[in-house]
């Protein structure tokens, strides 16, 4: 039944492109007239160890392919065409994928791991296949280590693709248990222990009712702490990825292991590499996420006769965690704010720390202060920047009645070393501090406002000069400025510190959006988003210069389309495109419906729906 297509599979990658498109149209060919051959022929070729390399990766990615999409209609389809497939041919193609998974070849292994968690994924809900868990853990301990490696690769897919109610509990008892024993530090093999660990991170799920058991439970963490301390970076890695797991899923269960698992973090966090300390740092983040969600569904007024219990782990820990903490924040990268996706040890610590005010209010501000103060005058721009981090991590979450005294003291700091500190570093996080003092401790909730007639100009002009700056310090300048016109929405209109200086920023951030460099670090975006809050928060008196700026801003937009047309249809410039689009007819209606004359505005709107449509 199988077809040789060896060769036909190496063409398909031929650099010669019309070899290349005849073998792509025999494979097509193929499927089409004999849909049942075809993936058994693939199915063959990926088990066949005297095969290329080349062909048998490519055979397992068509074959996975043909059973598994990311839209999910295609994927339904795709599993209805192969639940119809013949019986016997499904279990031929079975026997070879679990053949597959003792091939020495690594590429092989992995790829037939995949493929056979696809299939589990269509049939085990279907109660087909029922022998599959059986045969992958069937004499587990006497298979060579990379057979091992690739069965429990496969178990960690299949818990992917699965939901816990498909496998038996006696089935994931024993699926852990082979997991479990594959972490353990007796396993002398690195690879088998790395994917065992791997496994377990996706198995949690399934093992509700072995973490209910105090003795497996117990087991089951005394194991991964022991993985945390592996000679091997990716193993640490990857059982701190479980902790942080088993936190999320299991927090109710954590309080006999938390000063343990706060001993491994704290040393991961001072000693370890980059992506260990990464994750030690995301198992505290984790515990501070499930600790909000609690309090915040308790309206703050938990009890311990609440059906979700708190155990107040961040507060407890907090004598040790914000030193921990504060520590990371002074390992910063040179070169941090040039990736917008970078995430580094000195990012990680600082979200965290706002977790950590957020968990914990008030609480945490005596503790963060001293670090503060310590650092924020020192030469080194590290300490200057990480006190600064600081001390914007800790805006939400405390008081008002606690942050207003000291907000009100540093405010001026922060301007000025916006504008005059040595270092670009220093002045992007104090930008975004300052955007954070506007967004949490500015509006017209507020008893005592920051923001008055006497310090409004200078902020103002703080914030324009800028704008001139490097595009990471002017981004968020702008996005300061968002978040100031933002606090003043609910003003009284004769009230608006922001009335006198609208036409300033207006041209100021339309100035940001022609700068050569406004494609970085979403500049340009930010200077829309800020000119849209400045408009929609502005009052009766800037109406007439409100409308002046339509026109400008039509203008703008239908240049851009006309010269970004064909970037957009190749699927490029989509972010300046969404910028532009920020300023959208139904904001301005609304906003001009407010100011202006019926026939004005009938006007505008004409015009701004005939750019619209040009």
């Amino acid at each position: 039944m199988a077809m040789e297509v060896t060769q036909i599979l190496l063409n398909a990658q031929a650099v010669d492109g019309n070899v290349r498109k005849h073998a792509e149209d025999s494979l097509r060919q193929f499927q089409e007239q004999n849909l049942p051959s075809f993936l058994f022929s693939l199915a063959g070729e990926l088990a066949n160890d005297e095969k290329p390399v080349e062909s048998r990766k490519l055979a397992g990615l068509i074959l996975k392919n043909a059973l598994d999409a990311k839209e999910q209609h295609r994927k339904f389809e795709l599993g209805q065409r192969w639940l119809s497939l013949d019986p016997s041919v499904k279990a031929q193609i079975r026997a070879c994928l679990l053949k597959t998974l003792s091939s020495p070849a690594h590429d092989a292994q992995s790829t037939a791991s995949q493929v056979v968690a696809k299939l589990a994924g269509i049939e085990l809900p279907l109660k087909q296949w029922p022998e599959l868990i059986e045969a992958l853990l069937s004499n587990n301990n006497q298979l060579p280590p990379h057979t091992r490696q690739a069965t429990l690769e496969t178990l960690g897919y299949i818990c992917e693709e699965v939901s816990p109610d498909v496998i038996e509990q006696d089935q994931v008892n024993k699926m852990l248990t082979a997991v479990v024993q594959g972490m353990n530090s007796t396993e002398t093999n690195n690879d088998v222990r790395l994917a065992a660990t791997r496994a377990l991170h996706n198995a949690l799920g399934f093992a509700q009712a072995n973490f209910s058991n105090d003795m497996e439970r117990d087991y089951i963490v005394r194991v991964v702490c022991e993985a945390t301390l592996s000679p091997e970076v990716k193993i640490r890695q990857a059982a701190f990825e479980c902790l942080v797991s088993i936190s999320s899923t299991y927090y109710e269960k954590l309080a006999p292991y938390i000063q343990d698992i706060f001993s491994i973090t704290a040393k991961a966090v001072k000693e370890d590499e980059e992506p260990v300390a990464l994750q030690a740092i995301e198992f505290w983040s984790s515990i501070c996420d499930e600790e909000i969600d609690i309090l915040e569904e308790y309206g703050g007024e938990f009890t311990g006769d609440s059906s979700i219990p708190c155990f107040y782990f961040i507060k407890q820990a907090l004598p040790a965690l914000i030193p921990l903490l504060l520590e990371t924040l002074l390992k910063q990268e040179e070169d941090q704010d040039q990736d917008e996706v970078a995430w580094n040890v000195a990012m990680a610590g600082g979200t965290c720390l706002g977790l950590v005010a957020r968990t914990v209010g008030d609480d945490v501000v005596p503790l963060v202060m001293p670090f503060i103060e310590e650092n924020i005058t020192k030469p080194d721009w590290r300490q200057r920047e990480a006190a600064t981090y600081a001390f914007g991590s800790i805006l939400e979450g405390p008081s008002p009645d606690k942050l207003m005294p000291l907000v009100n003291v540093a405010l001026n700091f922060m301007l000025n070393a916006l504008t005059n500190d040595p270092n670009n570093h220093v002045k992007d996080t104090t930008g975004w501090t300052l955007g954070r003092i506007f967004e949490f401790l500015h509006g017209s909730t507020l008893e005592t406002p920051i923001i008055t007639q006497a310090n409004c100009q200078q902020i103002i002009t703080v914030l324009l000069q800028s704008m001139k700056d490097v595009p990471n310090v002017a981004e968020k300048a702008c996005g300061a400025l968002y978040f100031l016109a933002q606090g003043f929405e609910d003003a009284e209109p004769s009230s608006s510190p922001l009335t006198p200086f609208f036409q300033e920023i207006a041209q100021a951030l339309l100035d940001v959006t022609h700068r050569e460099d406004a494609g970085e670090s979403r500049l340009r975006t930010a200077a829309y988003e800020a000119l849209n809050e400045v408009v929609r928060c502005s009052t009766d008196e800037t109406a007439p210069l409100v409308m002046q700026l339509v026109p400008v801003i039509m203008l703008e937009l239908h240049r851009l389309l006309r010269r970004k047309s064909f970037q957009l249809m190749r699927g490029r410039s989509r972010m300046n495109y969404k910028a532009f689009f920020v300023l959208n007819s139904h904001i301005y209606a609304e906003i001009f419906l407010q100011h202006a004359n019926e026939l004005i505005i009938k006007s505008h709107r004409n015009k701004y729906r005939t750019y619209l449509s040009s």
